[in-house]
Formats: C-alpha cells, sequence, structure tokens
C-alpha cells in the first residue's frame, strides 16, 4: 500500500462526524437491549445535532416514559403536537398512557380518544381500547365516571393551584396543597420540589432539606432538586455545600433549553457568573427564544464579568419586554428595591384569588403600589366587591378614601397592616407570609364580632408569633418596644389571638 493510499485513509478517519442519525440508531440499539440510561444519552446527542426531528423527540420521550418520568416525557410529546409534526398522532397514545401512570385518568382518557378518533385503525388502536376500558374499570372502582370528574382533580391543576398559592406568598396553605399532592402522587417530582421551596420561604430549612433528600432518594440525580440544593446552600452561606453542588451541577448538560436555562439562571442566582454567562450565550446560539427572566440573567452575568457591552444590550432587550425595569440595572446603585407592591400581575392575582386573606392582601398592596391608578381601573378590581361585604368596604375606600369611610373592623385592619409595613419592606415572598397570616387573623376576628382598639398590640403580636413560626429568635420585650406597647399588653393580645385562631 502506498503512502499516499495510507494517508487518504488517515484523513478519512479524521473527516468522520457522527450525524444525529448515527447517534440515533446506537440509541434504538441500547433501546433494545433495555440499556435504558445509554439509550437516553446517545438519543439526547442525536436530538441536540437534528432538534427539528420528531421520531428522534417521539423515541426520547419514549424513553423517559420507561425511566418513569411522565411528566417530561409528556412534555417533549407536547413539543411534538405542537408544532414538530401535529400529524404524529401516536403522540396522543404515549400521552395517555403516561397520564395514566400519573393517575390522570380524565387526561388518559382524552388523550386516548383523540388518538381513536384520528387512528381508528392505527397500530395503537388496540392498545388505546383498552386503555380506555381500564380507565373506566378504575373509575367505576373509585365510584366516579368520566363526565363527572373536575378538572380540579386532575394532577395539573392542582399543582397549578399549589403553585399560584406559593407565588402569592401564601406558603402555610401551599404546603397542605403539596403535601396532599405527593400523598396521591409519590412520583410526582416537581411538586416535591415546589414543597421544598415552600418550607424554605417559611423558614423551615431543615423540612425543606428533608423534602429534597427524601426527592433525591427516590429520584436520583433530579436537576431540579440539585438546583435548589445550591440555591438552599447559598442563603444559609454554606460554602462548602455551595462549592460541592456547584461542582455536581456544571458537570450536568441537559437536552432541554428550559432545562439549560433553569441551570443557567440558578448558576446567576448563586454568583457563579462564568457558568451562567457560558449557558446563557449558548443557549442563544441554539435558538433558545428569550423573555424577561433570560435577558436579566444575561445582563447580571455579562455586568459582574466586566462585559459591558453585552450587559447593556441584554437590559435593553428586558426593557422591551418589561418597561417598569428601567433604572434597575444591575450597574445602577441607586435602583429600588420593591417587592409584591409594585409588582403588578402579582397584584391582580390575588384580587382574583378565592382566598379571602388573599383578596384583603391584594386591595392593601394597591394602596402602596406605584401602579395604583392602573390596578383601580383593572376588571378584577372592579369585580372584587361581588366576593363579600368586607372586600367590597375594603375596595371602596382604597379607590376613593375620602368619599367612603371605611367600616371600623377594615380601618383597623388597614391599620395593622400598615404598621407592619412600615417595619417590613419590601413585602418579598418571605414578609408576604406575615401579611396573609395578619388578614387570616383579622377574618377571624371580623367572625366572631369582636371589637379591636389598640393596632400597635395588635401588630406587635402579628409580628412576634410570625417569627415565632419562623423558628426565628425574637423576644416579646424587644418586640413589644418595637410597636411601642408593653410586654403585658402584647401578651394579652396574643391570647385574644389564639382564641381567634384555635
Amino acid at each position: 500500500m502506498s503512502k499516499d493510499s495510507k494517508a487518504r485513509r488517515k484523513a478519512q478517519v479524521f473527516s468522520f462526524f457522527p450525524t444525529g442519525e448515527y447517534y440515533f440508531a446506537r440509541g434504538l440499539r441500547y433501546f433494545n437491549r433495555r440499556d435504558l440510561h445509554k439509550a437516553k444519552k446517545y438519543i439526547e446527542r442525536a436530538h441536540e445535532l437534528e432538534a427539528g426531528e420528531p421520531m428522534i423527540v417521539c423515541q426520547l420521550a419514549i424513553i423517559y416514559t420507561e425511566l418513569g418520568d411522565y411528566e417530561y416525557s409528556n412534555e417533549l410529546l407536547q413539543s411534538i403536537l405542537g408544532g414538530l409534526d401535529p400529524y404524529m398522532t401516536e403522540c396522543h397514545y404515549f400521552m395517555a398512557n403516561n397520564y395514566a401512570h400519573l393517575g390522570m385518568f380524565k387526561e388518559a382518557y382524552l388523550h386516548a380518544g383523540m388518538y381513536l378518533d384520528k387512528e381508528e385503525d392505527g397500530e395503537f388502536s388496540e392498545d388505546a381500547e383498552e386503555l380506555i376500558d381500564l380507565i373506566e374499570l378504575e373509575m367505576d372502582e373509585l365510584g366516579e365516571t368520566l363526565d363527572l370528574l373536575e378538572d380540579e382533580d386532575g394532577l395539573l391543576s392542582r399543582q397549578e393551584k399549589a403553585r399560584e398559592q406559593l407565588e402569592t406568598g401564601n406558603f402555610a396553605q401551599a404546603i397542605i396543597s403539596l403535601n396532599e399532592i405527593v400523598e396521591e402522587y409519590p412520583d410526582s417530582w416537581s411538586t416535591y420540589n415546589n414543597l421544598a421551596l415552600a418550607h424554605f420561604y417559611l423558614g423551615k430549612t431543615d423540612e425543606a432539606f428533608k423534602v429534597l433528600d427524601e426527592l433525591l432518594a427516590k429520584n436520583p440525580g433530579n436537576m431540579h432538586a440539585l438546583c435548589n440544593m445550591l440555591v438552599f446552600h447559598f442563603y444559609q452561606r454554606d460554602a462548602k455545600k455551595v462549592a460541592e453542588y456547584t461542582s455536581i451541577l456544571e458537570k450536568i448538560q441537559p437536552m432541554a433549553h428550559e432545562h439549560r436555562f433553569k441551570l443557567a439562571a440558578t448558576f446567576a442566582m448563586t454568583g457563579q457568573y462564568e457558568l451562567a454567562y457560558k449557558g446563557l450565550r449558548l443557549l442563544q446560539k441554539k435558538g433558545f427564544e428569550p423573555d424577561s427572566t433570560f435577558y436579566y440573567w444575561l445582563a447580571d452575568s455579562a455586568y459582574h464579568l466586566g462585559y459591558d457591552e453585552i450587559a447593556r444590550q441584554a437590559w435593553k432587550k428586558l426593557i422591551a419586554f418589561n418597561p417598569e425595569k428601567e433604572g434597575m440595572e444591575p450597574w445602577n446603585d441607586k435602583k429600588e428595591i420593591s417587592g409584591f407592591e409594585d409588582h403588578f400581575p402579582s397584584i391582580i392575582k390575588r384580587l382574583k384569588s378565592d382566598l379571602p386573606e388573599e383578596r384583603l392582601f391584594g386591595i392593601f398592596l394597591t394602596m402602596q403600589s406605584k401602579h395604583k391608578k392602573k390596578i383601580l381601573s383593572h376588571d378584577s378590581f372592579k369585580k372584587i366587591g361581588s366576593f363579600s361585604e368586607m372586600d367590597g368596604s375594603y375596595a371602596a375606600w382604597a379607590e376613593a378614601p375620602k368619599k367612603n369611610q371605611p367600616a371600623e373592623n377594615i380601618l383597623f385592619t388597614h391599620k395593622v397592616a400598615d404598621l407592619l409595613f412600615r417595619q417590613y419592606r419590601p413585602i418579598n415572598l418571605t414578609e408576604a407570609g406575615l401579611f396573609l397570616l395578619w388578614f387570616s387573623v383579622s377574618l377571624e376576628a371580623a367572625k366572631s364580632g369582636a371589637v379591636m382598639k389598640n393596632p400597635e398590640a395588635m401588630a406587635a403580636s402579628i409580628s412576634y408569633t410570625w417569627h415565632k413560626l419562623r423558628n426565628e429568635e425574637v423576644t416579646q420585650k424587644e418586640t413589644a418596644e418595637k410597636y411601642g406597647v408593653s410586654a403585658a399588653t402584647l401578651r394579652k393580645y396574643l391570647g385574644i389571638m389564639d382564641e381567634w385562631l384555635s
């Protein structure tokens, strides 16, 4: 063999670049051998190379089903039906199967029916019919019918309700809701993560870590749990643990863009700016559709690394999404720190809540907000009086304080909230729990017909109780002094409050 021939052979070796098809074929080979982890590795690589190929995404979804991650499998299948190939009808059957595993029988029934509507004699038609029969049998055993199965009984709607409670700062209620979901759906990994967040926001850090430990024991490598671990240890100022979890997470290379963004945002949040910047810039190159949050973290990480021009360009794009952020640039030392009182969507969500304490909180936030005029003209504010007499009286006073005189209990309720606001502002996630505690107490007081006359003492008792619930060191003496009342008066009001809440 000549030297030229050898050179050509060598050139051929070095010019070989595996394609998405190559990795897909290898992944299928491992899948057929039931080596799911290797199959996942190769199919994910195929997807990175050919992100728009629906067959690759579908196979990846099937692997996630086999691995027990039914929720993420459905996310992938939905991405196919939502754009990659709306005519890939078998995705409906696969989604039905996933929903059945999650115990979401209504959703499973609907998607199995959708598959049969489109593919009466399809490859999975017999399987879909059997699945429908099993679902009907399951519902009969539960004493329910599919026609009467309400949306809110499904996992997705219950998770959404719990997320709203979490976002609006109603952490105690969120914990109750999330615990109920975990009990019924022990494989709902996202619920564990939200439960850990609720405990952490309420100051119950031991409980938060306990939930994450349980999740990672059941679902090792859960990226969201690892991200939460890093964030929690960062806020606990545990440098050793921060380094440990950063080291774990920087080795993870997620396939989904949303997971890549979660990872990058976590790094930015915990001061790992180089890792954050690298991840965010890579997402841009891969065609990720950015939103205001993406540009916030890009601007923040770029600024801290000295890439001033990129930081300013990112912030300019953020302002296009959210003009209210103008003046709050990471490099602006004079930026104002604002909380829920200046977060328009959060206030509107509270005003529409089914929970009376959240609606009262929403009205109070409206009165403090720089968006007050805009909120007062919103349909949600105009309709709030239809909930209850207390809502109506408080809302009318907020809208026209000189014209509408509130009831005594409303005036007292607002005075206490105002005293708390002077001590705890801005109102962020943690502080929201304090105000929701107070509005819950004020509702119980109204039911009992109690006449309240000392707002300072009541504010002190609420403040003291809230700190105790969070296991924070606080004395009755220092709390009483902060609000200008005696320790004896504080003890008296603590007793009254216990009666209302018992």
